[in-house]
């Protein structure tokens, strides 16, 4: 028969979830970033990168909480999210970060944090993040198509994604003066100390690239081809070998052989047949991927080429790193 007289045992104490969200200029695409995170999180905190557009008017009418960054230093997205997480109270357990033109899915914070309550070795969980508007240009679907990473553990994560801040502070957060690719370092750091990474097979949130030009794409693939050079001389000597295989291919693709054929040109108009493995790789690509994103990847290694020559000229100079900008 049961002891009616022992106490109860007690009731778990809920993790608490925060959120840090950073933005410039996002206008209604942040209002609806934060709204989607009323009811999920505790609380939320946003991080201002000089907009004016009135976004820090409009978060402060609904009471969020606003750091404004110091716009006096070199933007970075890394060292805004950092700010954010300066901002925590200790007794948060686990916190969204998230960027102010993406829309959090109703219930998806629950079932991350239900994955990092389950199993403490994990550090980050993310899940599907979407195109609002992948038809409104052939560049929104090949983002679109870019999210759709493989389920399970992974290696690295995008910049939304739910965290647990203890990890975050072992290894001291993101890195401040990295330009682009800050989360795939992060998760390289904390993986390197034991931490797991998941991709959950859920919902998580909708994104508003706006991408409709062709210049925006080409100065997106610039940025990555940047963030891969600078991973590569960060991290490339590790045992992960960070970010070298796709340096080297941007540098091949983009950079290598069309300066290889104008060596050659002027001693034979046969190397300009060099210039035909370019459609035979679209072809290849393409019962893998598609035409359209196999053309455009193939294309992309040009811009990719681009970022990273910019890298390597600014560190060959000692030059600090700000000729791209986040946005």
């Amino acid at each position: 028969m049961p002891d009616l007289s022992s106490p109860p045992p007690p009731v778990p104490t809920p993790p608490i979830v925060d959120a840090v969200v950073i933005g410039r200029n996002e206008g209604a695409r942040l209002v609806a970033c934060l709204q989607s995170l009323q009811g999920q999180v505790r609380r939320v905190i946003y991080v201002d990168s000089g907009s004016t557009d009135g976004s820090v008017a409009a978060a402060e009418a609904m009471g969020i909480k606003v750091i404004s960054l110091d716009m006096s230093q070199r933007f970075t997205a890394a060292r805004a999210r950092n700010a954010g997480l300066a901002h925590l109270d200790g007794d948060c357990d686990y916190v969204q970060l998230v960027d102010g033109d993406c829309e959090v899915v109703p219930g998806w914070i629950a079932t991350a944090t239900a994955r990092l309550e389950a199993d403490p070795q994990l550090a980050v969980v993310c899940g599907r993040r979407r195109e609002r508007a992948p038809d409104a240009s052939i560049y929104n679907q090949l983002c679109d198509d870019e999210w759709n990473t493989p389920i399970g553990p992974a290696k690295a994560c995008g910049g939304d994604a739910l965290m647990r801040l203890r990890a975050l502070q072992e290894v001291g957060g993101y890195r401040n003066d990295l330009i682009a690719g800050e989360e795939p370092e992060l998760c390289l750091r904390l993986a390197r100390v034991g931490w797991g990474i998941w991709r959950l097979d859920a919902e998580m949130t909708l994104h508003d690239a706006q991408m409709h030009r062709f210049s925006q794409w080409w100065q997106r693939s610039r940025r990555a081809g940047f963030a891969f050079a600078e991973g590569a001389a960060l991290h490339g000597a590790g045992p992960e070998h960070h970010w070298v295989a796709e340096t080297r291919r941007a540098l091949l693709w983009g950079a290598g052989i069309p300066l290889l054929t104008l060596i050659l040109l002027p001693f034979s108009g046969w190397a300009l047949v060099l210039l035909l493995i370019y459609p035979a790789q679209v072809l290849r690509l393409s019962h893998r991927m598609g035409r359209t994103r196999s053309l455009y990847s193939v294309l992309g290694k040009f811009a990719e080429a681009q970022g990273a020559l910019e890298y390597h000229w600014l560190r060959l100079r000692g030059r600090n790193r700000g000729l791209l900008e986040y946005k």
